[in-house]
């Protein structure tokens, strides 16, 4: 019988259950669904990002579209949500509600204002209901604080460093996180100005803005308003690969707590996260595909990873990889050439296509057998190859020094 493992964690001085919450996002707008998240088992909930009452929230639906290769619809998901329509008198009562039912979980408040007073009164009131924690949104278009009109606040390091100062001023001993956007030409320097200010953590990060598609008959932008669309924010598998990268350069270069966030869809990628310097990984698109349920497999999943690995909890993961990203030219030069597995290999062809079309023509093909062949003399070992196989039936034998070394993806 599989022993139960402790994934519980300490984040900031607050217990978590599990390094999982849901983000502040669709999923924690309404105080029903915020409920039945936890219920279910999530570890904490950061209510949608609220504002002051007065200030407009002008929303406009159709607001989701998505994209995908054949089947699967939903491998990007783009919105053009903007903050909650429930302001800052709805938003306190949930969390004194929330913070009553559920003692043992984290009840956090995204926020968002145009000035100092709007930022330090929300952070006062979201005081004075007991939140756990403040987490303010520098990556929503919201208006300039002295900048350029319509650019997200995180784009400029100036006025990220001066609004966190009035944030953490206000929220004194309540920890804060300030949400960034990887739309920085260095989000090193972003990271920097949020400590400088005094945050407690940051959020890395947030949607990408994008523009999801267009009607190539009608030329109507996705999602689209009567014909007309706009930007969106980008979120789900499609933009791990960036979140990835942004937590590592904040970890490798700035001495601050990290909650990652924006496309992490299972355990594995959660792992990723924390592997690479997050001390938790909020999830926004997973539960709006799948259900708040899929904590049960997020939960299940970590429990035998960190069983399988030997690790007595999740703070053992966090930053491991960080010590193997180096630069380009830091790296060793090894002799690379791949290697088929004919007992997997389904004669499909596919790296023969790629190699002869993408690659640099090392592998032939017997049409008779359906067989690849790698021509080591012309391998230049890009694993172009082992990238379209569908079969996983093909590494990449690295020598370096008389030393051998395989690299294969397990996916």
């Amino acid at each position: 019988m599989f022993k139960k493992v402790d994934i519980s964690i300490d984040f900031l001085g607050i217990h978590l259950d599990s390094p999982f919450i849901l983000s502040a996002a669709p999923p924690t707008d309404e105080l029903e669904m915020a409920e039945r998240g936890l219920e279910e088992g999530w570890a904490g909930v950061i209510l949608k990002t609220t504002s002051v009452e007065g200030n407009p929230v002008d929303l406009k639906n159709p607001m989701m579209s998505s994209f995908g290769p054949m089947s699967r619809k939903v491998v990007g998901l783009g919105n053009i949500d903007l903050i909650s329509h429930h302001h800052i008198d709805v938003v306190e009562e949930r969390v004194k509600y929330l913070k009553k039912k559920f003692p043992n979980k984290m009840i956090a408040a995204s926020i968002m204002g145009a000035s100092k007073e709007d930022w330090q009164t929300l952070v006062w009131r979201l005081k004075k209901a007991q939140v756990d924690l403040i987490e303010c949104s520098f990556s929503c278009p919201q208006g300039s604080m002295g900048e350029e009109p319509g650019k997200m606040l995180a784009q400029s390091i100036e006025a990220t460093e001066k609004v966190t100062r009035w944030v953490k001023e206000a929220a004194d001993t309540t920890p804060v996180l300030i949400k960034i956007t990887p739309q920085v030409t260095d989000i090193v320097e972003v990271a920097k100005a949020v400590k400088r200010g005094g945050a407690d953590g940051i959020t890395a990060s947030n949607t990408i803005p994008s523009l999801t598609g267009v009607d190539i008959y009608t030329f109507e932008p996705y999602p689209t308003l009567f014909g007309e669309g706009a930007y969106s924010g980008l979120s789900g598998p499609a933009i791990k690969p960036i979140t990835l990268r942004t937590i590592a350069e904040i970890a490798r270069n700035v001495d601050i707590v990290i909650s990652g966030n924006g496309g992490a869809f299972n355990w594995r990628d959660a792992v990723e996260f924390m592997a690479v310097g997050a001390s938790n990984v909020q999830f926004c698109t997973l539960p709006m595909h799948y259900g708040f349920r899929t904590i049960r497999d997020l939960r299940s999943g970590l429990e035998h990873y960190l069983k399988e690995m030997g690790f007595a909890s999740p703070m053992e993961i966090i930053g491991r990889a960080l010590k193997n990203i180096k630069n380009q030219e830091d790296l060793v030069k090894p002799e690379t050439r791949s290697e088929i597995n004919y007992d997997k290999c389904i004669g499909c062809g596919l790296c023969y296509a790629a190699c002869n079309d993408g690659g640099h023509m090392a592998i032939s093909w017997d049409s008779e057998l359906r067989k690849p062949t790698v021509n080591e003399d012309k391998c230049t070992g890009c694993a172009m190859c082992m990238q379209v196989c569908p079969v996983d039936a093909i590494r990449m034998k690295e020598k370096l020094d008389s030393k051998v070394h395989y690299f294969a993806e397990r996916r």
